[in-house]
């Protein structure tokens, strides 16, 4: 693993998993207020994958979030592969017109608060995200005498004077005084971990994983498109770039086909561009899809995976595509973690911008079948099982 001051270079690849005895199995917490498969964002998945892992290995994993299933099931804890899930308040609205709710996630800290403090644990793995419940699993650490990890997923600094403007100043200052809650963090990449200099603590890369035999195994959808994004539709994912390249390639001679799976705030905005430039028979927008295995059936119809995100901690998405054996076309931009997964073999990237993504569509159509054999080699190498080992190395090191 990686610590502050060594050369990452992909050292986390030679991790082995060490051999635990039964007196060195974890009681571990998880805390984030998302919970799959209620949401299947990429932290959901993340925690759900990392999880089941190490419950299949003996752990006592838990997870605390916000009751999803309380509508259908009024139980507040249940049990899914081998994972605990605590409901700490009725289900929130934790975004709002896009953004995530600072109502919401001061609820699901407060409400955190008790339950969490409950039950002793060895190990609480707070996700960083709403922010306010690093504070309370502080607490619950302190009181219990618990190791407290932080999984640090993005680092926005004078970003949040972008996304909330003056009053962007408070955020910033929470984000800075999670920095000051443990002495243990993981980061998902060395993208984020570059803009943690500031913090002299132990500063552990996990990164994502992806399903590798799952998603090979799949067979591809008979709904079948040239080009095809998968994500939340809200601003920074700049989906209005994609269908403007897509304008600029039909206007070269390039009538592409596209899929559009997803949901947000910014859906009715982006199907009025789709019909402002014509491309209603070159664009499906699909909406939720049911499954996991349903995207990864799209995937697996298309060529080419675009993913014009300029705000990414991690490459879930990324990832899944190129297991897919789809080369990936993301932005370069600085905030974009996803950017720090492409080698020229498994995709390229592109400046935001829809002439550039363009050129860049049309370099991957002529090269994509040569691509795919690369894409795939480089997904296997992330497969959650390894990712598990290397989360379980880091929980051990943090005890000793």
């Amino acid at each position: 693993m990686w610590r502050g001051g060594q050369n990452p270079s992909f050292r986390w690849l030679e991790t082995r998993r060490v051999h635990v005895e039964e007196e060195d199995l974890m009681r571990i917490a998880f805390v984030y207020d998302g919970a799959y498969p209620w949401i299947k964002g990429g932290v959901e998945k993340r925690v759900y994958e990392i999880g089941r892992r190490l419950a299949e290995r003996g752990h006592d994993v838990h997870w605390y979030c916000v009751g999803w299933w309380l509508p259908d099931n009024g139980e507040r804890t249940i049990e899914i592969d081998g994972i605990k899930y605590h409901a700490v308040c009725e289900p929130l609205e934790i975004y709002v017109n896009g953004r995530r709710s600072i109502k919401a996630a001061i609820k699901f800290s407060i409400s955190l608060t008790r339950p969490l403090l409950r039950e002793k644990f060895d190990i609480i793995d707070c996700q960083q995200f709403p922010y306010f419940s690093c504070f309370s699993a502080k607490l619950a650490s302190l009181v219990n005498k618990s190791s407290l990890i932080i999984t640090v997923l993005e680092y926005w600094g004078d970003y949040w004077y972008e996304y909330l403007g003056k009053v962007g100043i408070f955020g910033k200052i929470v984000e800075r005084l999670t920095f000051n809650l443990t002495s243990d963090y993981i980061t998902i990449s060395s993208h984020v971990r570059n803009y943690l200099s500031f913090c002299k603590d132990s500063i552990h890369i996990v990164p994502d994983g992806v399903p590798f035999n799952k998603i090979r195994k799949i067979k591809p959808s008979s709904e079948k498109a040239n080009l095809i994004f998968v994500g939340r539709l809200i601003k920074h994912k700049n989906v209005d770039v994609l269908l403007k390249a897509l304008h600029l390639l039909r206007d070269d001679g390039f009538k592409l086909t596209c899929i559009i799976i997803g949901d947000g705030p910014e859906k009715e905005n982006l199907m009025k561009i789709t019909r402002d430039l014509g491309l209603e028979a070159q664009v499906k927008f699909m909406g939720r899809v049911p499954s996991d295995d349903e995207v990864y059936k799209y995937m697996k119809s298309c060529n080419i995976f675009v993913f014009p995100s300029s705000r990414e901690g991690a490459g879930l998405v990324t990832l899944e595509a190129n297991a897919a054996g789809l080369p990936v076309i993301t932005t370069n931009h600085k905030l974009n973690a996803s950017r720090e997964l492409i080698n020229g073999k498994n995709g390229v990237l592109f400046n935001l911008d829809p002439h550039d993504l363009k050129e860049k569509i049309i370099l991957i159509m002529n090269e994509h079948e040569k691509l795919r054999k690369d894409c795939i080699k480089f997904a296997e190498s992330y497969s959650w099982d390894k990712i598990a080992d290397l989360t379980e190395n880091v929980y051990l090191e943090v005890l000793k």
